[in-house]
């Protein structure tokens, strides 16, 4: 008889579950406590799919390259699906810097390097409507589960064996899994039924994302790529463009939390559209000629950093239960990896499932495979995620001065590796595949030919690399709060006292 398999939640990670097992012959049960999508396209999804359980529904999403690797290799036709509701592929070719993109020559792997772009809305509508075809596999909404279905073995380890609803029933399984997301109430049950949460690993991000949506006119075309980037870090203020499918594309503006006034005032449509035109790279987007805003500005906080062991010192929590998704796994949205971290992790437990039904090897197995293919790039976004927020502190302090190290260690990331990014395309491919987890993250970095290209490049100079530099990305502090009337001065002294 076929396992069957019991998953909480039927979001994007709920879904990666299912595409990952479907295959396998199993029954698979998808639990949601939302309503399911509303009839019809795309539009009606995104004006009245209402996601409780998905706090960053209306935020911007790409799914980065190995999340696409999976589609294409694993799931064929669903890649099809996405294509035919609008989603969208940028290839490498196309975000190339103008001053390699007239000499570039593709290989084979750069189609390795292409990501999936759409309104989240629209990616989950598509990805669902798939699963809910495969065989064996069955989504139910608006269901609410209020407890762990338990027992004890002879041994005294706590065994899941189903979910218990809120109006008393029982869904049995042989496999639970926990993809409910980051307020999953799964260790709250844990901890009822008298075992100790498993050790986490856990840091605020220190940054709010804030993002719009906007739709081109009728007739209008998204403006061509030009001098100045449609991405870029400020230091307080980071920004990003992301086209999106049935022309719309949605804006990012991420803000650290040390930057109080500019976080509160962010919010207002009139200040989020003002700071747009202040950004020459995000200026043509928005402006009013070419394109109009379609949503409310859609705030999201509380974001940290937050790695939890599936088997702790070799000892699972309780057998037969497995978390996917940001239950297990959150990091920081910026660098869009939390669908990709799911699909990864449902892929691994596929195949852990696969190659063992000892209960214990299974929980074992699943924690070392996700620590060993997720672990590096965790802990390479989190030291991001501290330099970031170090920055945005020290850009509050007029008379911070660096020290020596620093100032050499700025020289070589600024004048050293950027620039040979932007000049030498075997460079930048080995950057952005591990940008997209198809390498490991500072393996490119780390490789002695590397370094002795970086170094060269370095040490030709900024007048010799002089047309190698970008365009500034946009405004300084002081010139950017001034065109919003915003008070640029702050109580340094009180602000680094609270954090």
């Amino acid at each position: 008889m076929a396992e069957q398999v019991v998953v909480l939640g039927a979001g994007m990670a709920g879904l990666c579950v299912a595409l990952a097992l479907a295959p396998t012959g199993r029954e698979i049960t998808l639990l949601d406590r939302d309503p399911p999508p509303p009839e019809g396209g795309a539009e009606e999804v995104f004006e009245h799919w209402r996601r409780r359980g998905v706090g960053h529904l209306r935020q911007s999403h790409a799914f980065l390259a190995r999340l696409r690797t999976l589609i294409v290799n694993e799931h064929p036709q669903l890649l099809e699906e996405l294509r035919a509701t609008g989603a969208r592929e940028l290839r490498f070719a196309d975000g190339l810097p103008e001053t390699i993109a007239s000499t570039y020559a593709a290989t084979p792997r750069d189609e390795e390097m292409a990501i999936i772009v759409s309104r989240r809305t629209t990616l989950e509508l598509a990805i669902r409507r798939y699963v809910e075809r495969q065989p064996g596999v069955r989504i139910r909404p608006e269901i609410f589960v209020d407890g762990l279905f338990h027992r004890r073995d002879e041994s005294g380890v706590l065994v899941a064996e189903g979910l218990r609803l809120a109006n008393g029933e029982i869904i049995r399984g042989d496999i639970i899994v926990d993809a409910a997301g980051r307020n999953s109430p799964v260790l709250d049950w844990l901890e009822a039924a008298g075992v100790a949460p498993p050790p986490e690993d856990i840091e605020d991000c220190s940054i709010l994302y804030y993002t719009r949506f906007y739709r081109l006119l009728s007739g209008q075309t998204e403006p061509a790529r030009g001098r100045f980037p449609a991405t870029g870090d400020l230091g307080f203020l980071k920004f990003g463009v992301f086209p999106a499918d049935s022309g719309t594309f949605s804006i990012t503006l991420a803000v650290p939390e040390v930057e109080q006034s500019l976080r509160v005032a962010v919010v207002r449509p009139e200040t989020f559209d003002e700071i747009c035109a202040g950004l020459p790279g995000v200026a043509p987007w928005t402006d009013p000629s070419r394109s109009e805003a379609v949503s409310r500005v859609h705030g999201m906080g509380n974001l940290k950093s937050r790695w939890r062991e599936a088997a702790p010192n070799g000892t699972p929590p309780a057998l037969g239960l497995f978390s996917v998704g940001d239950s297990l796994v959150r990091t920081n949205p910026l660098f869009g990896r939390g669908c990709s971290f799911a699909a990864v992790e449902a892929h691994l437990l596929r195949d852990v499932l696969q190659a063992t039904i000892d209960p214990v090897e299974r929980a074992v197995r699943y924690g070392q495979a996700v620590t060993t293919q997720l672990r590096p790039f965790f802990d390479d976004m989190r030291q991001q995620d501290r330099a970031a927020a170090r920055r945005a502190l020290r850009g509050l302090d007029p008379d911070h001065k660096p020290s020596f190290r620093a100032g050499l260690l700025r020289g070589f990331v600024e004048d050293g590796i950027t620039i040979a990014l932007r000049k030498d395309i075997d460079l930048l491919r080995q950057a952005m595949r591990a940008f997209h987890m198809l390498d490991p993250p500072r393996a490119w970095l780390n490789r002695p030919s590397t370094l002795l290209r970086i170094l060269a490049t370095w040490a030709r100079g900024r007048k010799a690399n002089a047309r190698y530099y970008a365009e500034k990305p946009g405004p300084d502090r002081g010139e950017m709060f001034a065109r919003l009337h915003l008070p640029a001065d702050i109580d340094l002294q009180r602000l680094q006292a609270t954090v």
